[in-house]
């Protein structure tokens, strides 16, 4: 799949984006809605893209919070719930729109980052967004090139 480049969370509209993020966010509202997932928060790149310079990326990561810990269970109910709602799966990413999204259960320091994480409005839509010091430190613990290079734009 393509990459794709978002000039601002804040400001891009989806008409003008090839990246549906208030669709994605509408769905995640809607999972903790239905009482599929407790809480989530967006993170990866269109966190960092929040808080700073408009980067080139691939998919959207939605880390989520399960209520009961039974997280096996929860995966094929988020995808049977999207799948209704004309989303399609395709390996590891749901597809809405042709843009991939990631659902990735939280644990460890990615549950504490979606329960401190920051509360915004996304035209209209509302969503909690990674804060920077999470970005930074989950980005650290990865070690890949692009996280270290995210670290060095979160940090200027």
């Amino acid at each position: 799949m393509p990459t794709r480049t978002c000039a601002s969370i804040a400001n891009v509209p989806d008409e003008h984006s090839a990246i549906p993020l208030a669709d994605v966010l509408s769905a995640a509202n809607e999972l903790v809605s239905a009482g599929l997932i407790k809480d989530y928060a967006l993170g990866g790149a269109l966190a960092a893209i929040y808080y700073t310079e408009p980067v080139t990326t691939y998919d959207a990561d939605i880390f989520f919070v399960v209520s009961d810990k039974t997280f096996c269970a929860r995966i094929p109910a988020i995808n049977s719930h999207l799948q209704s709602e004309g989303w399609r799966v395709e390996l590891e990413h749901l597809i809405v729109k042709d843009f991939p999204v990631q659902f990735l259960a939280a644990s460890g320091l990615t549950e504490e980052a979606v329960r401190a994480a920051k509360q915004i409005e996304y035209q209209g839509v509302p969503a909690k967004v990674f804060r920077p010091e999470y970005i930074i430190a989950i980005s650290a613990s990865v070690g890949r090139h692009k996280d270290r290079a995210r670290i060095e734009q979160l940090l200027e």
